[in-house]
């Protein structure tokens, strides 16, 4: 605060008190007013950049801080806030560079490790972000969110037993943490005792926990419930879950089927490609969640050749790009779009995900929501070869209801939006795999179980790849795996995964709506 009047300081406090309260506009006028008087002050600039920084304003953001750190070029908390603008803008790399910076600087201060460390996990750097993370850890014992990182990072890289102890480690701090308990229930190979379930029964009971907290925990209840054969109660919990979810931001199933009949017109007159070989090194893995499509992936990264990328955002950010320049959503300028607007696409695309090919020279992308893209991926990315995983529908179905998803609106939080989104799903994968069945192949998750060394022999041939028999021993590699089926895809092929049966008539109407 030094050089500034007293009356400016008083501001400065307002506006770091109210950005923290998420008054916005009052921070905003604070920050202006001590401006005026100091335009170049750098604690008034960096305020700003955090102001910033929270209205997802990130190209503001880092104009401030850098103007901020030209007046104190070794200040670490102006290189954290800056790597936080920068990984907003998308730029990795600098974003990393900042948070070690900052590293560096304030060896022993814990955010920019934890921020770094988050980065890290997000992108799929694992062995990276568990060091950090540790190390953030280190310094703030009770900083929660790193424990809850560094857990979700050794379950990923398969080290459960850590994984276990830092999530019960979590949950000495806030023993009603829900991502702690959810954490703890995802490990699918050990399931929760029964003293495990009764605290987490007690803990989803207190009336002063935060709703996010306790939708986690009702998601964790529903599996304990289940390993218990506890089938009836494991039902109410979810649904009392799922309810809470819905209620957040509700999902709007008519809404999305005219979404899809528009993505589907819209991929009906394509122009031809440029190059019809761009995009050979990707592996697009889509369909629905929970349908088999972290094993196939699992499968296809025990491959010599290919790097397992699980699940990337980068498809999903060229087309928002893209829509931005257009100032039209997706899929209204796709009409416009010409060859060399979707060639442009496509090298966008594997410009991102180069990372992924540094040591193998074909990668998979499993995204599972990215199926709504597969129709232009004939004119963006001719060569990529695209996997539509499915199951049983009615298991795919009730297990998207168990699994809680942080993405909202969400259709996973209503059987009847879950049913109405696989049919959906499922027509569009059916008539673009039928248009392009050379680039687009349905792989079913019981044909894997009944001839396991058949289907991946065919899976492979039809990604352009020799057959390997590692790819049958898939359980024993040691990649990151970012999502729920961390623990299930470590272990060999189960024939006892079914679960919907137990529940019997209480999910008859999810068996009539997807009949309908």
């Amino acid at each position: 605060m030094a050089g500034l009047p007293a009356d400016a300081v008083q501001r400065l406090h307002g506006a770091a008190r109210a950005i923290r309260d998420g008054a916005f506009d009052i921070a905003q006028r604070l920050l202006g007013e001590v401006l005026d008087v100091a335009p170049e002050h750098p604690e008034a600039l960096r305020l700003s950049g955090i102001l910033n920084n929270q209205r997802e304003r990130y190209a503001d953001a880092q104009a401030f801080l850098l103007r901020a750190l030209a007046q104190r070029p070794d200040d670490p908390y102006i290189f954290m806030d800056l790597g936080s603008a920068q990984q907003g803008l998308g730029e990795r790399d600098t974003a990393h560079a900042s948070w070690q910076r900052a590293c560096e600087l304030a060896p022993h201060e814990p955010m920019p490790w934890f921020n770094l460390g988050r980065s890290l996990q997000l992108e799929g750097s694992t062995e990276a972000a568990v060091g950090v993370l540790q190390r953030a850890s280190e310094l703030s014992p009770d900083l929660l969110p790193a424990r809850i990182l560094l857990a979700d990072a050794l379950a990923h890289l398969g080290r459960f037993d850590e994984a276990d102890v830092e999530y019960r480690a979590a949950l000495q701090l806030h023993p009603a943490c829900g991502d702690a308990w959810r954490g703890l229930a995802n490990i699918k190979m050990r399931p929760l005792s029964e003293r495990d379930r009764e605290e987490l029964a007690l803990q989803f009971r207190r009336a002063n926990i935060a709703e996010t907290d306790r939708i986690a925990m009702g998601y964790a209840l529903g599996k304990v419930y289940e390993d218990h054969g506890r089938y009836p109660e494991a039902f109410s919990a979810l649904n009392e879950a799922n309810f809470r979810m819905r209620r957040l931001s509700p999902w709007d199933a008519d809404g999305f089927h005219t979404y899809t009949d528009a993505v589907i017109a819209a991929s009906e007159t394509l122009p031809a490609p440029l190059d019809a070989t761009l995009g050979r090194e990707a592996i697009l893995i889509v369909g629905l969640p929970r349908s088999g499509s972290t094993l196939f992936e699992q499968i296809l990264a025990a491959h010599p050749q290919v790097e397992g990328a699980s699940e990337l955002n980068d498809l999903g950010e060229v087309i928002r790009d893209e829509s931005i320049r257009c100032n039209e959503p997706f899929p209204r300028w796709v009409a416009a779009a010409t060859a060399q607007d979707w060639q442009r696409l496509g090298q966008d695309y594997l410009q991102r995900t180069v990372r992924w090919r540094a040591n193998r020279p074909y990668f998979t992308d499993k995204m599972p929501e990215n199926w709504l893209y597969a129709g232009v991926m004939r004119a963006m990315l001719p060569g990529a070869h695209i996997i539509d995983t499915r199951r049983d529908a009615l298991e795919t179905a009730w297990s998207c209801f168990k699994q809680q998803f942080y993405r909202l609106p969400h259709f996973a939080c209503s059987l009847t939006d879950i049913a109405a989104y696989l049919r959906d799903c499922e027509r569009a994968m059916t008539h673009w795999r039928n248009a392009d069945p050379q680039h687009i192949r349905t792989q079913s998750y019981e044909a894997l179980l009944a001839d396991p060394e058949n289907e991946i022999r065919a899976l492979l041939d039809f990604c352009g790849l020799l057959f390997d028999a590692r790819c049958l021993d898939y359980h024993q590699a040691t990649r990151s795996v970012r999502t729920p089926s961390a623990s299930q895809v470590r272990q060999p092929l189960r024939h006892d995964t079914a679960r919907s049966a137990h529940y019997g008539p209480l999910l008859d109407p999810l068996r009539a709506a997807l009949q309908s």
